[in-house]
Order: C-alpha cells, then sequence, then structure tokens
C-alpha cells in the first residue's frame, strides 16, 4: 500500500465539512488528523510525489521520493508527524468551541503548514505560505474584539509582506538559477536575502518579531494554541532546509533568546509572557540552523518538535484561566490552584518542560543546541545561551505558574476546565514526561546520524545548578518586592513603530499634503483668474476642477493608508 494523495487534502475536506455539517458532527474532526497521520508513518517509505503542470512550471506539491536527499525526507517527515500531532491535540482542545470559524480556520491552517513542509518548489511554498497567513488571521479574529480586529489586521498585514518577499524572491531566483527548487540556498544574492527576510518575518526574528507579540494575546483560547504550533515552526523548516550553516544566523539567534526576556518579566498579560518566550525559543532554534552540524541540526528539529508540545501545553492552560476567569492578567490572578488543581499540574508540566528540568523534554533537546555551541568555537555566544536558559525559568517556568495559580489570593474560584480542554492538556503533559524519561523516542526520528547523550553527569549538575540558583534569585526578588510581574503595565515594543509613530508621521505628511494642496490650487486660481477675460471659461474651470480633484485624491489615498496602522 502506498500513500499517493496530496498530505493537505484531508485537512482542507475536514474544513469543508466543518463548515457545512452540525457543529455535533465536529467531534468526528479529531479523527482526521490522527488517521491521516497514522498512514503517512505507515507508508512514509512509499510516499508518491505529487506534482501539477501550471504552464511552464511543475508545482510539486508531494516532494517526496529520490529527488530530495534522505536528510530533507526524514525533516520533512518529521515536521509531518508534528503538526499532524499537533492538530490532532489542538482540536480536541478546541471541541466544547461552538464557533465554526475557528474550527474551520483551524484546519485550512494546520493543513496550509503540512502543504508548506511537502511543498517541493519555491511557487508551491508561496501558495500556502499565503494560506497560512489568512487562515490563522481568522483565528484572532474570531474574538470579536475590537482589541483582536486591530491586532489581526496589523498580523494579516505583516504576513502577507513576508508572503510577498517569498515570491519576488523566487521570480529573481528562478531568473538567476533557472530552478525553482526548494534546497540549500546560502547567502550570496539578492534573491537569497529576500527568502531570509521572508522567513525571518514568519520565525519572529528581532525587529521583524511585534506581529507575534501583538497578534497571540488577542486570539481565542484555541486559537492561540494553534497559533502557537504552526507559522513560526514552518518557517524553521525552511530556514534549515535552505540556510544550514549560515553564521549570521548564529548571531540572529542568540539575540532572539535574549531581548524577549527583558519584555516578558515585566509583562503583566500572562499569554504575552508566552508569547516572548516562544520567541526566546526560536532563537535556540536558529542557532542551531546558523551552526550548522549534525548535532545543532539535531537539535534545533529536536527542539521544534518539544517546543510545539511544551508551549501548546502552556497555551492551553493559560487558555483554559482564559475561559474560566475572562482574563489572564498576572496582577489579578492567584490561588486558581485551589479550584484548577489539574490546570496547575499541566501548567507545573509545561514549565518545567521548557526550563529544561532533567526528566522533561526541554532538557533533552536544548541541551543539544547549547553542547554545539560550545563546540562550534562560540564561548560568548554560548554564556548568552545560559543567561537566555535562566531567563526561562524565570518567565515561563515560575512567572506563569506561580502568578496565575499561586502567588496572593485573588478570592477567584473559577470551575475547572472543560474535560475535552484537560485531556488535551494531558496529552500534551504526557508527551513532556515521555520525551524527557525517553529521549529515544525522539532522537530515532531525527534527520541527521545521533549519538548525543543528554544525561550525562555534567550536564545534568550544570543544569541543575542553574535552575536552583535562578529559583533562588527569584524567591529572594519576590521576597524583596523587586520583581515586577505584579505591576499593570503596557510595554513599549517595536511595533510602537508602526502603531504609533508611522500613523502620527503619516497623518502629518496629510495635513502637510492638505496645507501644500490648499496652497497649490490657490496659486492655480489666481494664476488662472489673471489670464485674460477671453481666455477664461470653461476650459479654465475644468483645468482647475482636475487639480482639485487630483490633489485631493492624494491626501485621500494617504490617509486610507495610514488608517490602515491604527
Amino acid at each position: 500500500m502506498s500513500y499517493a494523495i496530496p498530505a493537505f487534502l484531508p485537512f482542507f475536506l475536514a474544513a469543508l465539512f466543518a463548515a457545512i455539517a452540525p457543529v455535533r458532527f465536529r467531534y468526528l474532526l479529531v479523527l482526521v488528523p490522527l488517521v491521516n497521520g497514522i498512514l503517512i508513518y505507515l507508508n512514509a517509505d512509499q510516499l508518491t510525489p505529487i506534482s501539477i503542470q501550471l504552464h511552464t512550471f511543475t508545482l510539486q506539491i508531494m516532494d517526496v521520493g529520490a529527488q530530495v536527499t534522505e536528510q530533507d525526507a526524514k525533516l520533512t517527515l518529521l515536521f509531518a508527524y508534528l503538526f499532524h500531532l499537533a492538530c490532532f491535540i489542538c482540536l480536541i482542545y478546541a471541541l466544547h468551541v461552538k464557533d465554526k470559524v475557528q474550527i474551520v480556520a483551524g484546519l485550512l491552517y494546520a493543513g496550509s503548514a503540512v502543504g508548506a513542509v511537502f511543498a517541493g518548489d519555491f511557487i508551491t511554498l508561496f501558495i500556502f505560505w499565503e494560506l497560512l497567513a489568512v487562515t490563522s488571521a481568522f483565528l484572532v479574529f474570531a474574538r470579536r474584539t475590537k482589541a483582536s480586529k486591530a491586532a489581526g489586521i496589523r498580523y494579516l498585514i505583516i504576513q502577507v509582506l513576508s508572503g510577498v518577499l517569498l515570491l519576488i524572491g523566487a521570480i529573481s531566483y528562478f531568473q538567476q538559477t533557472g530552478s525553482l527548487e526548494i534546497g540549500y540556498i546560502g547567502l550570496g544574492s539578492m534573491a537569497s536575502w529576500l527568502f531570509l527576510i521572508a522567513f525571518g518575518i514568519k520565525a519572529a526574528f528581532p525587529f521583524m518579531h511585534s506581529w507575534l507579540t501583538d497578534a497571540y494575546p488577542e486570539a481565542t483560547p484555541a486559537g492561540a494554541v494553534f497559533l502557537s504550533a504552526f507559522t513560526t515552526k514552518v518557517a524553521i523548516y525552511m530556514l534549515a532546509r535552505t540556510f544550514p550553516g549560515e553564521d549570521l544566523l548564529v548571531y540572529i539567534g542568540a539575540a532572539m533568546t535574549c531581548f524577549p526576556i527583558f519584555y516578558a518579566v515585566i509583562e503583566n498579560d500572562l499569554r504575552k509572557v508566552l508569547a516572548y518566550s516562544l520567541i526566546n525559543q526560536l532563537g535556540f532554534m536558529v542557532c542551531g540552523i546558523g551552526i550548522g552540524t549534525a548535532l545543532a541540526l539535531n537539535g534545533t528539529v529536536a527542539h521544534a518538535f518539544n517546543d510545539v508540545i511544551f508551549k501548546g501545553l502552556l497555551f492551553m492552560t493559560m487558555g483554559a484561566v482564559l475561559h474560566r476567569v475572562g482574563h489572564v492578567n498576572g496582577s489579578n490572578l492567584g490561588g486558581l490552584y485551589k479550584t484548577m488543581p489539574k490546570t496547575t499540574i499541566f501548567c507545573i508540566i509545561g514549565a518545567a518542560s521548557i526550563s529544561a528540568f532533567p526528566l522533561f523534554s526541554g532538557f533533552v533537546s536544548k541541551s543539544m543546541v547549547m553542547a554545539a555551541m560550545i563546540e562550534a568555537g562560540h564561548e560568548y555566544l554560548w554564556l548568552m545561551l545560559l543567561f537566555a536558559s535562566a531567563g526561562v525559568f524565570h518567565h515561563a517556568g515560575i512567572k506563569i505558574p506561580f502568578f496565575a495559580f499561586f502567588a496572593h489570593d485573588s478570592g477567584l474560584r473559577p470551575k475547572e476546565a472543560p474535560t475535552n480542554m484537560l485531556v488535551a492538556m494531558g496529552i500534551a503533559a504526557f508527551m513532556c514526561i515521555l520525551v524527557g524519561t525517553y529521549p529515544e523516542f525522539l532522537y530515532q526520528m531525527l534527520p541527521w546520524e545521533n549519538s548525543y547523550v543528554p544525561y550525562d553527569l555534567t550536564h545534568t549538575l550544570t543544569q541543575l545548578q542553574l535552575l536552583f540558583f535562578s529559583a533562588l534569585a527569584f524567591v529572594w526578588l519576590n521576597k524583596k518586592g523587586l520583581y515586577p510581574p505584579e505591576l499593570k503595565s503596557v510595554n513599549l515594543d517595536f511595533e510602537w513603530i508602526y502603531r504609533r509613530a508611522m500613523p502620527a508621521a503619516g497623518l502629518g505628511l496629510a495635513r502637510f499634503a492638505d496645507n501644500l494642496k490648499t496652497h497649490f490650487v490657490g496659486f492655480a486660481v489666481s494664476a488662472v483668474n489673471a489670464l485674460p477675460a477671453k481666455k477664461r471659461g470653461n476650459d479654465a474651470n475644468a483645468a482647475t476642477l482636475t487639480l482639485r480633484m487630483a490633489l485631493g485624491f492624494v491626501v485621500l489615498a494617504v490617509l486610507a493608508f495610514v488608517t490602515q496602522f491604527i
């Protein structure tokens, strides 16, 4: 038996079914990623390449077989398994949701991610790249608040911009090489830089990251779990395929691991804390891609796999709090463990995993990247990753569970999370412990040959010391009243540029253009009036009217552009 249908198709058909079928049949949708993932796993050696002829281009929508390297094929399959597993967990988590928009958008979003990793050429990738942008935006819009609508519009503009850059890069790459096949590119041409920026936007590179921290906290509880799994991981997959070993990525990744810590520590919205934490974890992956050794790339892939699970688990726990309480502001929570004990336990498991506690999943993957960093001779950057690891424990390992479920008693007594949410969190928690205690489960699927042993004495003791002293620092700072998460505050991030500075500059430009129009039209009218009476008439009046309309349209266009960012 062989698998001979596009891997994304079952998701799209399920989305169609979800759109037209009664809501009560949504339970059947959970089977789609489960069955499809199992079929792909059982037929991994017999997947049939599928292509479509479009004029002079051949779109490779299932790029498997002899035309790809063994490592690329394994990389594709691992991410495909991961996305099927993530969609399965997300659908269980969303079973209580009666909003068809979220279910349909979630299935199309997951299918687009699967389609992107199986794409064999840049045109096919572009199609799924833009589908990722459009479908995921509805998970933000679905919350139906003024803030979510504005955040969704900003998110969509930036995501579509990434796709435009990808398309321009693909056209330029085709002109240079005569090929559109996805493979190693490296930095050496304008097309390669366009690809890097396009991928960098979705991977949340520094100064390109604000869409993530802006939109993810405004999504629905289930939507944020979907969002945490797919967009950024597709970007990591593409960077691993096209830019492995690019030294620039090591420095970009190191910066990504560090700068979000300072924002996360002072952020009051706990889902926004997780958004900053997501950028931090992506930094470790980008570092691994930049190093480019087998150990580093295996560490990147392993950490991407684990991050989808433990970050999804943390987003699920905060989504459960949002579902029951109505907000996730750390300053107004606390004491929820009394009535949400199961959610509390799952949150602690997710926190231990992201903090890389021994016997939890983060421990067996993050250390691979750090070990590769030392082997590559980047000692100073290794110290940055060490600092970032301590910071992760502070803002995600301690802050999230402590201020949500413990800290001071807020007096809130919400019900425990719905059963389907608990089941989804339980599956993710089980995976965190399984991978942490039996890393061979994950290691055997890694694309490159792997002989790494995570549980050696040196690494285990080093990590335990790091965690112990980080916890000690948190206790001391909190006891002295120096730890800031209880503050009600608003962070000023890079998004201030396009949410405040650019609109203000645009409105100023519009006022300047309007004044210019007034003076220019006044001058034109004066010039026409100065003509001899016999040369005036309909032509002069028509010219003046045309001039007024042209300048008016310019002003309106500027205003229309500016208001899209407000």
